[in-house]
């Protein structure tokens, strides 16, 4: 359960304005793009707390690969470092895997600087990247 809120934290105030029905459709819109609820939107943008940028299911999706793909490639990474200190002909190249890691880093910056994007109707969700990274 939930501990309370204070009294001075708890949201009893209400607060209206009017709108057109353009910018209630542009205002419902950002706020789905952003992944919140109109109010939660509606808070942060007044008071100028950031607002989430979201990820289309594509990029996520991408994401999440590269993020296995570098699991794998420090797992190579490792296994080639045992062999080598053991004397043993190594399961392959280190400087690929160095080269083939900072590629995957790269590729992996550039994502999570894209800049706003069409969102899929099938929107990954922040549940999703978190399951991910329990199974990691």
């Amino acid at each position: 359960m939930r501990p309370k809120l204070s009294k001075n934290l708890r949201r009893t105030k209400k607060l209206e304005a009017h709108i057109n029905v353009i910018e209630d459709e542009i205002i419902r819109q950002k706020a789905v793009d952003a992944g919140l609820s109109i109010a939660e939107f509606v808070r942060r943008s007044v008071l100028l707390k950031p607002i989430p940028k979201r990820l289309s299911k594509v990029t996520s999706s991408t994401y999440l690969e590269l993020l296995r793909i570098g699991n794998n490639i420090n797992q190579l990474t490792r296994a080639t470092n045992i062999a080598i200190k053991m004397g043993v002909e190594p399961p392959c190249c280190t400087q690929q895997l160095e080269e083939l890691k900072v590629l995957l880093q790269n590729v992996g910056l550039q994502l999570s600087q894209t800049s706003r994007e069409l969102v899929d109707e099938d929107e990954i969700n922040d549940e999703d990247l978190d399951l991910y990274w329990e199974d990691l």
